[in-house]
């Protein structure tokens, strides 16, 4: 057994695909109405998926039950990159600076830590 894929919930998956496309510059592997997913050819992509009158979990929920963690070369001006992109950072920051929430436009934290 091997991962393939790591769906996200979504009122709008092409929105939301636009959005970790500009994020990770991963690419579009197949669209259609309700599905986008998204890879850079490597063993996992991003999927998004429409669901009827979706709305996104709130930060901080103990009923969120996953998340994505990135790390990135250069924390702060990633940041800043996703937050113009529209994310948006919660004031609830749990990491003790070893890490920073973001929230995607749809709701769906993710972790941004240096490599």
């Amino acid at each position: 057994m091997r991962l393939a894929t790591i769906i996200l919930d979504s009122a709008d998956p092409a929105r939301l695909a636009e959005f970790y496309t500009a994020a990770t510059g991963w690419q579009p592997t197949y669209t259609d109405d309700q599905y986008v997913f998204i890879g850079d050819g490597g063993p996992v992509q991003l999927g998004f998926q429409r669901v009827a009158d979706y709305q996104g979990p709130n930060w901080p929920d103990d009923r969120t039950h996953a998340h994505l963690d990135f790390a990135v070369p250069d924390v702060a001006a990633t940041v800043a990159t996703l937050l113009d992109l529209g994310a948006r950072k919660p004031d609830f920051q749990p990491g003790e600076e070893k890490w920073t929430v973001l929230i995607d436009p749809e709701g769906h934290p993710l972790c941004l830590s240096a490599e």
